[in-house]
């Protein structure tokens, strides 16, 4: 996807979130913000909002003397995110469907995002997604396709949320345990993205794979990824790629067999989709 207008107002409005997290004092806030809008002014529409947002990010934490911009922030999603691991587990173990519920766990972690142009509360999140159908539902073929695949890559999105991947994974690593999981991190702290750091934190390297993607970008960009990771992306069996980060670098879609599992929370990503915000997404490319 490349960039819209509507994205340039987003990330200009990020900037100043980021400067709420941070504690920014009035003259690091002007700083921060003054750049940020200064930047976005020749910004490349040839670009996908991810790629047009990274650099920027870096600049912020140079100018904020960190390097982590959402540290805390990440580490309080991660705390929140475990306190519904118990019901989540229970709730896929009784489910009609465990395949299902196990997907729904995904997208329930997928609200946990400080760049979205609206926010969700977790615990209502948690309460209707598993009451409310995919809105593109391509989760037959999905399940369909597993059957036969032997290797997936799992691209992660936001810390917090990567709590719930690892239940997701487990689930599925039980439905289909000929499967072997690699689940892929961003290579850099970019918002409140997953890295290696809260991964290994989460003792996610027990339950798959894990590696680091290498792209300092909110989405996995290909052309900015490790050779490894390259070489994963195009031999796996099959991508399961979460949030509207990786959704936005992705499409076009670049290969087959890629399933987008995600919640809509960008006007953007809803018009791209053709659905409304609110939705929860299981699409293959």
């Amino acid at each position: 996807m490349t960039i819209q207008n509507e994205c340039i107002t987003c990330i200009a409005g990020q900037s100043k979130r980021v400067c709420e997290a941070i504690h920014a004092n009035e003259a690091l806030s002007s700083t921060i913000i003054t750049y940020v809008e200064n930047a976005l002014k020749n910004a490349d529409f040839t670009l996908s909002p991810p790629v047009i947002a990274a650099p920027l990010y870096e600049q912020m934490a140079v100018l904020a003397n960190t390097h982590d911009l959402y540290e805390k922030q990440k580490q309080h999603a991660t705390e929140q995110a475990k306190t519904y691991l118990p019901f989540l587990q229970e709730t896929i173990e009784q489910s009609n469907d465990p395949f299902i519920a196990a997907l729904k766990t995904a997208v329930v972690g997928n609200v946990i995002d400080l760049a979205a142009e609206v926010s969700f509360d977790l615990h209502d999140a948690i309460n209707s997604v598993f009451h409310t159908p995919f809105h593109h539902d391509d989760t037959e073929t999905l399940r369909t396709q597993l059957e036969n695949t032997k290797t997936v890559l799992y691209i992660g999105d936001n810390a917090g949320e990567h709590i719930f991947d690892a239940l997701t994974i487990q689930s599925l690593q039980n439905l289909y345990p000929e499967i072997d999981f690699t689940y892929m991190v961003r290579g850099n702290p970019i918002i409140n993205d997953v890295t290696l750091s809260e991964a290994y934190e989460a003792g996610i390297e027990k339950i798959c794979t894990l590696m680091d993607s290498g792209v300092p970008t909110p989405g996995f960009v290909y052309s900015l990824a490790s050779p490894e990771a390259q070489k994963l992306f195009d031999s796996a069996d099959f991508i399961i790629a979460k949030g509207m980060g990786n959704y936005e670098c992705i499409t076009p879609v670049q290969r087959q067999n890629i399933c987008f599992l995600l919640k809509v929370k960008c006007s953007v990503v809803a018009h791209s989709l053709n659905r409304t915000i609110g939705d929860i997404v299981c699409k293959l490319g």
